[in-house]
């Protein structure tokens, strides 16, 4: 199981999408983005975290810690915003916390320096998960301490939002025109030979372990929680088995750099829960 940490104070809504995640200090004396199981987006969207976030991990992509987070509904008292006030108290139990990177800078695309391994290692993982939510417009990847780190893995395995459909997802290629990393030279040769042969049922059992039952939903909610964790696994060695569909194409984004360079305003791609932007004259490195 991941590590379980109790929350004991509630610090503030990070207002990031329509999740509303929040930042809490546990009894661990860490600090947590905490995303919700009573959120808009269902319990999916925490077993994707944890099941693309455990997976990059063992494939030596940099994640920040997961854990679980215990919620009492207590903590929302002290919350004067209604809507996170009702979203606290329903999501009471287990949510899932990834370590908050105090004083991390946001990427900005075509300004931070990523290796092209490091950038064709992220695409293919991403073409792999179905990650639909790491564009240049809004990258999902922090630098901490001058490292990368990838985050917000919610909007991959989109498949499994309609099971009876997941087969298509199989050979579905991925559209890496907007990827944030696309320009950075990314070797996704190299990083389909150093990858692919780690991704083994036995590696995806253990991530799929990780989840919660109660974060696992099957076509019928009456399906057992193993069940539905042999589904994530069955899929996704089938994709793995199906690259000559979207290896290809994806090698071919990669060489061409897709539209080429593009950045948007500086700041934009921000989390609001980093603050301000540096000054001009402030290195993003």
């Amino acid at each position: 199981m991941l590590p379980t940490v109790t929350a004991t104070r509630y610090v503030t809504p990070l207002r990031e999408g329509g999740s509303l995640p929040g930042l809490m200090e546990a009894d661990d004396l860490g600090t947590y983005v905490v995303k919700w199981r009573a959120a808009g987006q269902g319990v999916k969207v925490l077993a994707a975290e944890v099941v693309c976030g455990e997976l990059a991990r063992r494939l030596t992509l940099p994640v920040p810690a997961l854990v679980t987070v215990d919620v009492a509904p207590e903590l929302a008292v002290g919350e004067p915003d209604q809507e996170v006030q009702e979203l606290l108290r329903n999501s009471a139990g287990v949510n899932m916390g990834m370590d908050y990177l105090p004083g991390a800078l946001d990427f900005e695309a075509g300004v931070a320096e990523v290796t092209g391994e490091l950038a064709g290692r992220v695409l293919w993982f991403d073409a792999l998960v179905g990650n639909v939510d790491r564009s240049w417009r809004n990258p999902n990847m922090l630098f901490w301490h001058g490292r990368l780190h990838l985050i917000d893995h919610g909007a991959t395995l989109t498949f499994h939002h309609s099971w009876t459909g997941a087969q298509a997802a199989v050979t579905r290629r991925y559209d890496a025109a907007q990827h944030a990393l696309v320009e950075c030279a990314p070797d996704v040769p190299a990083a389909d030979a150093a990858l692919a042969p780690r991704v083994t049922r036995p590696l995806l059992e253990e991530v799929l372990a990780l989840v919660p039952d109660a974060w696992l939903e099957g076509p019928t909610p009456d399906e057992p929680a193993e069940e539905v964790r042999t589904r994530y696994v069955e899929q996704l060695l089938a994709r793995l088995a199906a690259r000559d569909s979207w290896l290809p194409p994806l090698v071919a984004a990669a060489a061409t750099g897709a539209a080429g360079p593009r950045s948007a305003p500086r700041g934009q791609n921000r989390p609001a829960w980093l603050g301000p932007p540096p000054p001009e004259g402030i290195s993003q490195r």
